[in-house]
């Protein structure tokens, strides 16, 4: 085995001439395109992150947006609370002041009613009164008339004897 120089150089000078050709023509189209998709993919990672921050910070205003609605919902519920409870004192409150009203209006019938009842008795033991009189009178008359007849009677019959 021998060392041969000239294929050594033949082999050195093929080897130079295909990374020449192979850079010009293969690695730096396939350099560019593998820095193409470095760039592509750093690109859709930033992306990614920017829309993972994005999520974030959506995800903590829809948070901050529940917690408003729960509040303003238990605001609600406290006005219709109390809105309820004024409703229903204010519903009481006619009642009892409807109940007294209705209670002295009937007191006031009552009154007026037994008021009338007492001028109406009094009106009747008056005529009762004057009835029972003119009965009395009547009857006193009947007896003096009676017994002055007895006694003219008596007379005649005592005259006549």
């Amino acid at each position: 085995m021998s060392f041969q120089w000239e294929s050594t150089v033949f082999a050195v000078v093929a080897f130079v001439l295909l990374y020449v050709l192979l850079n010009k023509y293969a690695f730096g189209p396939l350099f560019g395109i593998m820095e193409k998709r470095r760039e592509l993919i750093q690109s859709q990672l930033q992306a990614a992150e920017d829309n993972r921050k994005q999520s974030e910070q959506f995800l903590q205003e829809q948070k901050l947006a529940v917690q408003e609605s729960r509040k303003e919902a238990y605001q609600i519920i406290e006005q219709a609370r109390v809105s309820s409870l004024r409703q229903s004192d204010e519903l009481l409150k006619q009642a009892k002041d409807e109940s007294v009203r209705m209670k002295r209006e009937a007191l006031s019938d009552i009154e007026d009613e037994k008021n009338k009842a007492v001028v109406a008795l009094r009106n009747q033991v008056g005529a009762m009164s004057v009835l029972i009189a003119s009965k009395i009178i009547e009857k006193q008359i009947d007896e003096k008339s009676q017994q002055e007849l007895v006694e003219h009677y008596l007379k005649e019959v005592g005259n006549k004897s």
